[in-house]
């Protein structure tokens, strides 16, 4: 639990307060807070009050943009008393694909993503407003192909957010999210990444799997061009030894397919 200002409208003027109430999250579940609106020194309108989910994602050209990706509406336009306190609390219902940021308590690095709250007064100009961090932490299917991909040696990289979609996937937001492993000894040779999507809605949860295979020397002489990139694609089934299936896949992506793999 923790308090920050976010902004204040000129000397005297109203402001807000705002303190998320639950230390972590998860993808498709409510994330609960609170906006204590303090009045100023004198009575003001406002038009309404918002909290609105954030979240840092690279475009195309490298560049990084926070884009929204849901908001919740608290107050319409209301006059605010001077020295009045207003406690609203809040739910906002994080989106299936809502990024994680956060596993086993331990964050993810590269992740940056959080909620802000918007005060629109009627005769001001807002100040931009800093997000609060969200830890939002695995759903239990998640943290199965995790889990299985730690198992079998491989070691988180990094994280990142990307701009776009993934094609013949079924995907809600404009913008998906790929956690990074560094391959096990057992593949280092063949593999220089492994990136994991989940693509998650209320009745399944498809994983995308990304293996870049490393440039591979032919026995002619010749190179075997740049690294390639292989996608895999699985529905989870609670049923499914996922260790299993993942080294089965990466075993036969890792055999040899000719001069030019």
């Amino acid at each position: 639990m923790f308090q920050k200002v976010l902004a204040t409208f000129g000397s005297g003027g109203a402001r807000i307060d705002a303190r998320l109430l639950d230390a972590t999250a998860a993808p498709g579940r409510p994330l609960h807070g609170e906006v204590l609106l303090l009045g100023g020194e004198v009575d003001q309108e406002i038009n309404g009050l918002a909290v609105t989910l954030l979240a840092r994602v690279q475009l195309p050209g490298g560049k990084t943009e926070d884009l929204p990706f849901g908001t919740q509406q608290l107050v319409g336009s209301e006059v605010i008393r001077a020295g009045q306190q207003v406690r609203v609390p809040f739910e906002v219902p994080l989106p299936w694909e809502t990024p994680v940021t956060s596993v086993y308590a331990k964050p993810l690095a590269g992740m940056a993503v959080g909620v802000r709250a918007e005060l629109d007064l009627a005769a001001a100009v807002s100040d931009p407003f800093d997000a609060d961090a969200v830890a939002i932490e695995p759903l239990p299917a998640q943290k199965r192909v995790l889990d299985a991909l730690s198992r079998i040696g491989f070691t988180f990289r990094e994280a990142v957010l990307e701009q776009g979609r993934v094609d013949g996937a079924r995907q809600q937001l404009p913008f998906f999210q790929e956690i990074r492993f560094t391959p096990s000894p057992r593949f280092a040779s063949v593999f220089s990444q492994v990136a994991v999507t989940f693509l998650t809605s209320a009745e399944r949860t498809d994983v995308v799997l990304e293996v870049t295979k490393r440039v591979r020397v032919s026995k002619t002489g010749g190179f075997g061009g740049r690294g390639q990139d292989f996608l895999g694609m699985f529905t989870m089934k609670p049923d499914v030894n996922w260790e299993k299936q993942l080294e089965d896949w990466l075993d036969l992506l890792a055999r040899p397919r000719g001069i030019f793999d």
